[in-house]
């Protein structure tokens, strides 16, 4: 049985290294698109919801974190991540309904 000898004289070699530069590549992109995502994301849901800018952050934060998780986190990021500004959406709603229901709640606060 015959052996390939490029192998074990190091000719291929350089296949690792191209591997490595193609993986981070990949990886860059993904960071990239995850990165313009959420920046696109948090400037809309700022404009449009008024909510507290740290709570935006925040949902966008474990979004973020759930994604990574998964195998395509840049293709299930945006879906979360809506789905996070939603929910804070709804909480700054119901605070600020208290808030107008209730005036001595919103004074203790």
């Amino acid at each position: 049985m015959k052996h390939n000898n490029a192998n074990r004289n190091g000719e291929n070699a350089g296949n690792g290294t191209t591997f490595t530069r193609a993986c981070l590549t990949s990886c860059k992109k993904v960071l990239a698109q995850i990165a313009g995502a959420r920046e696109a994301i948090f400037e809309e849901s700022r404009r449009a919801l008024g909510a507290p800018e740290r709570l935006l952050r925040l949902a966008l934060n474990e979004a973020e974190a759930a994604a990574w998780q998964t195998l395509y986190p840049h293709l299930v990021f945006p879906t979360l991540a809506t789905e996070k500004i939603q929910a804070i959406a709804a909480w700054n709603a119901r605070q600020q309904l208290v808030r107008r229901t209730s005036p001595h709640f919103a004074r203790a606060a």
